[in-house]
């Protein structure tokens, strides 16, 4: 069975809600989502993170990364970039680019911002590139999802996303619940057909 890796940093939470929307559509669609996050990161090390989060999603691996059949990527918004953290993550993927473990596998990207135009579409932008450099396949959400027409708070072609607030305390929207669970579905359908037909070089 294929398994959808959903990685993602959230610091007030708003990430996770958006992950776990996301999560949905993938078991919707038949394939099992592997919810993982990333610590956080500091100019000044102190302490090492501690093994395991005390709450939500385990810490992820580079093992995760090479043993998922898809990957879909969330992140808060940055000054329209996305957070260290989850850079910081990438940025460590080196060995898995050197050996290809990610070429051909389906990707996606997510996002939560405090406003309408904080620079949600060039945070998911920004979490687009390393994924292409690691030779995965970019899907997002077609405009076939009404909801991207009709939506006034997140939601994009580039990926779903969630306007929180300033305060981080939005509920999301039934048009972002939507789209994000269409993006689950649509990369664990997308894996499917991938694996079936025994993927791309």
């Amino acid at each position: 069975m294929n398994e959808v890796l959903i990685l993602y940093y959230s610091r007030g939470g708003s990430v996770a809600k958006l992950a776990r929307q996301i999560a949905r559509g993938v078991e919707e669609a038949g394939a099992v989502a592997r919810l993982r996050t990333v610590p956080p990161v500091a100019p000044v090390t102190t302490t090492c993170a501690p093994p395991e989060p005390e709450e939500g999603a385990p810490y992820a691996t580079q093992e995760d990364l090479a043993e998922c059949s898809a990957l879909i990527l969330g992140s808060p918004v940055r000054f329209g970039n996305m957070a260290a953290p989850l850079k910081h993550f990438l940025d460590n993927s080196g060995a898995l680019w050197a050996s290809g473990a990610l070429v051909g596998k389906p990707a996606a990207v997510f996002c939560s911002g405090g406003t309408m135009h904080g620079g949600q579409e060039s945070t998911l932008l920004s979490m687009l590139l390393p994924l292409l450099h690691h030779g995965m396949l970019i899907a997002g959400l077609p405009f076939t999802q009404a909801p991207l027409s009709t939506t006034q708070t997140g939601g994009t072609p580039y990926g779903a996303s969630h306007v929180a607030g300033e305060e981080d305390d939005l509920p999301l929207s039934e048009e972002e619940k939507v789209l994000a669970k269409a993006l689950g579905r649509r990369i664990a359908e997308l894996a499917a057909r991938l694996s079936s037909n025994a993927g791309l070089p």
